[in-house]
């Protein structure tokens, strides 16, 4: 998938599969049928369908699962943002590959092929509090990073991130795109204290007086980051692929909601892993309308909580495809 200009872009919304109801009809007769009280596996039934829909086959499984970590680095970290400094992202890319961190442990346990891809992390975007963070062609070139990373052959795709300030970015973009103060999006990250979170707010204040008013694309790459791209760039290839997407956590879904500011469905093919505990979230999934599967307080990042909510997604289908029907137990 090749993204030349956003408007490009908005021409390949048209085009994009939407969810097969047939199919999705079909998985939930079959629900229906099940050894059990209908509608007592509660959202597991709602997951089934969902994945047979996007799947377009009744019965979904699970064979190749992808998780996709993407990494970048801001300048609006020169604002003091952040408690840590910028070569900690290399580092931790360096972690992931090696197989050190929560998401290398978490993949194995659900079954998930991991890929870290950083992007031209010796470079950070431009600072938001004095200008653009990107051109169009370098948010065009991340997207199409993102897009390229998909794996055609996977059933599944979880998405994460890592990036030394991204959660003052995240609260940015989720300011502009559905309004509030600064303090309404704005939490600790990887632990700002009280005077850190100031200046988190004081920069998403600058960023949002330059910068607020533009229309979706044009605000990721104003106040986004390379990860955040990249983010949007392999939802949108998943959705071409009839792949169904697990977001992770604040960071995550705040690059997403790029794509639902565009056009309200271009987020209908993916589910949120967790609710996370940096404050913004909720109030960003009730902006999208989205429910988490999981809510257990974590606020990592990288993929953690949608590499979870893999497993209650397996568990989901192997309930699905798995029970016998009242007809094949005799039952009734």
């Amino acid at each position: 998938m090749e993204f030349r200009s956003f408007a490009d872009v908005d021409k390949l919304i048209a085009s994009l599969p939407q969810i097969d109801d047939t199919t999705r009809e079909k998985a939930c007769a079959r629900q229906d049928s099940l050894t059990k009280p209908p509608g007592s596996l509660g959202r597991l039934e709602e997951m089934a369908a969902f994945m047979a829909g996007w799947r377009a086959t009744p019965r979904p499984v699970i064979k190749k699962a992808q998780a996709l970590v993407f990494a970048g680095n801001h300048g609006v970290c020169a604002q003091g943002v952040n408690p840590y400094p910028q070569e900690v992202t290399a580092q931790m890319v360096l972690n992931f590959q090696h197989g050190g961190a929560a998401i290398n442990q978490l993949c194995r346990t659900v079954g998930a092929d991991l890929r870290v891809v950083p992007i031209l992390l010796d470079k950070p975007t431009g600072d938001f509090t004095q200008g653009p963070s990107m051109s169009e062609e370098e948010t065009l070139a991340a997207m199409g990073m993102g897009a390229t990373a998909v794996d055609a052959d996977a059933d599944v795709l979880i998405l994460g991130e890592m990036g030394i300030g991204n959660s003052t970015v995240a609260a940015a973009l989720a300011a502009a795109f559905f309004g509030g103060k600064p303090e309404d999006w704005v939490g600790p990250g990887t632990g700002s204290d009280a005077a850190g979170i100031a200046r988190k707010c004081a920069a998403v204040e600058r960023g949002l007086a330059l910068h607020r008013g533009r229309d979706a694309f044009e605000t990721l790459s104003r106040l986004g980051g390379r990860e955040q791209a990249a983010i949007c760039g392999s939802v949108l290839a998943a959705r071409a692929l009839r792949i169904p997407v697990i977001l992770d956590g604040f960071i995550c879904t705040a690059a997403a909601s790029t794509l639902h500011v565009a056009h309200r469905s271009l987020l209908d093919h993916c589910l949120v892993g967790h609710v996370s505990a940096e404050p913004g979230h909720r109030r960003l999934l009730n902006e999208l309308g989205k429910q988490p599967i999981l809510e257990l307080d974590m606020r990592l990042g990288e993929g953690s909580g949608a590499a979870l909510a893999l497993g209650v997604l397996r568990a989901a289908l192997d309930c699905h495809n798995g029970m016998a029907t009242f007809a094949e137990a005799g039952i009734g």
